[in-house]
């Protein structure tokens, strides 16, 4: 018996709390690990390194350089994290086996055969993304709200593209696949036409919709940005602009990524007040600092409040849940492992938490009571209920799985080219 865990368990049963019962509900919900972070987004389709208003920093040894030793990191990581996964994948990811090089508004799902094998052999589910960016018709910054027509062709062609592929993603695992449409469209300075390159922008969206799909196989998001590097001035894809598109199309669902927005703001705040007039919304986190730097999600303030919203609002089911971060200045293998424990830690966190006492609180006004009790909430024994999680889960507690890192880096990222 875990002395340490039934003590805890007791002490949460004393605030109307069942441990138990959070832990067995966690074990249930999927959050999508993002492949891009094993490689530094540079996919396996091009040579010409991350271009389209996002950066990479760092330049830490044993990078994946090739789709099986990206495959092998990922497993590595996945063995080291608990609870329940999806894999997320950009379209510049597509493994080029049978028939060799094609370009994105050519991708097939024969493409993309290995992960799903790689999905199936895990038992999970697979996310999708267009990649709208390091490319050659990508390099004006414009693509979906491009002026140029056969550039707009070409990458309304991919986005249609990666319906079919989303699709047969879902039909292969059986679980539904989320596309998330971003792109970096924008200007570096003042724009001179801010209303012709929106309504491209929509258009495009539109017609890349138009490909015909099972909403009930295939999420498509649109996903908004402040800015990025040399589209400082003007985003096509805003804030306003992405939720206003879904809704006012039943096809799709806005997804917010909390590193997408003004400092000030905070997506905790609009989690339920996307939930009060979309049937579903989907996330990506991250963990931005000074602006959208796509840092490690740690279990800070911000991401246990995104996921106490989630968990208050009843809306687990509701919410589609990926992580989206990138760093090459520290071990990729553990930066995935530390952001997918992080937000696992958030959302138990949140599933402990004592929210029909605090809302009764709430609604009867005794405000002066509901702080403190929120208050001293924070000095419950959580570390305990963690540990207990991850060994129901079968992964190494905190402490311990880092030493598996240590020995993957010694044994096989040290030897990559």
């Amino acid at each position: 018996m875990n002395t340490r865990y039934e003590s805890a368990k007791e002490m949460y049963a004393a605030i109307g709390v069942d441990t138990d019962a959070a832990i067995e509900k966690l074990k249930n919900i999927p959050v999508s690990l993002h492949c891009w972070q094993g490689d530094d987004v540079i996919g396996f389709d091009n040579d010409g390194g991350l271009t389209g208003g996002i950066q990479t920093t760092g330049d830490y040894p044993g990078r994946a350089s090739n789709p099986e030793e990206l495959l092998a990191d990922m497993e590595k990581s996945m063995s080291l994290m608990p609870g329940k996964k999806k894999i997320n994948v950009h379209a510049n990811y597509a493994i080029f086996d049978e028939g060799g090089f094609v370009d994105r508004d050519k991708l097939e799902p024969k493409h993309f055969k290995k992960w799903v094998d790689f999905a199936k052999k895990h038992g999970v589910g697979i996310d999708f993304n267009p990649t709208f960016f390091s490319h050659p018709k990508a390099k004006s910054g414009l693509t979906l709200s491009s002026p140029d027509e056969d550039i707009r062709k070409f990458w309304i062609d991919h986005g249609k593209a990666c319906i079919r592929i989303s699709e047969y993603f879902a039909k292969e695992t059986g679980i539904t696949c989320v596309m998330n449409i971003w792109t970096g469209d924008g200007m570096k300075d003042i724009p001179a036409d801010r209303y012709g390159l929106r309504m491209r922008y929509k258009d495009s969206i539109e017609q890349i919709l138009s490909e015909p799909f099972d909403f009930n196989l295939v999420k498509p998001c649109v996903e908004s940005k402040v800015f990025g590097i040399g589209v400082e001035a003007f985003t096509c894809g805003s804030s306003e602009f992405a939720l206003l598109f879904a809704a006012a199309n039943d096809n799709c669902i806005p997804l917010m990524d909390n590193g997408h927005y003004h400092p000030t703001e905070v997506v905790s705040d609009k989690i339920p007040a996307l939930l009060c007039f979309f049937p579903e919304i989907a996330l990506h986190i991250t963990r931005p600092i000074r602006w959208d730097s796509d840092h490690v999600v740690l279990f800070d303030d911000e991401t246990k409040e995104m996921a106490k919203e989630i968990v208050r609002a009843d809306a687990i089911d509701r919410v589609y849940q990926a992580l989206d971060f990138f760093d090459a200045s520290i071990n990729r293998i553990s930066a995935w492992t530390v952001g997918f424990r992080s937000w696992q830690k958030a959302l138990l966190y949140a599933l402990c938490e004592p929210s029909a006492t605090f809302k009764k609180l709430q609604d009867n006004g005794d405000l002066t009571e509901l702080m403190v009790m929120q208050e001293e909430y924070k000095t419950m024994p959580f570390g305990d209920v963690w540990l207990e999680y991850c060994r129901r889960c079968g992964v190494k507690g905190d402490k311990e799985w880092f030493e598996e890192i240590r020995k993957y880096e010694s044994e096989v990222l040290s030897k990559r080219g």
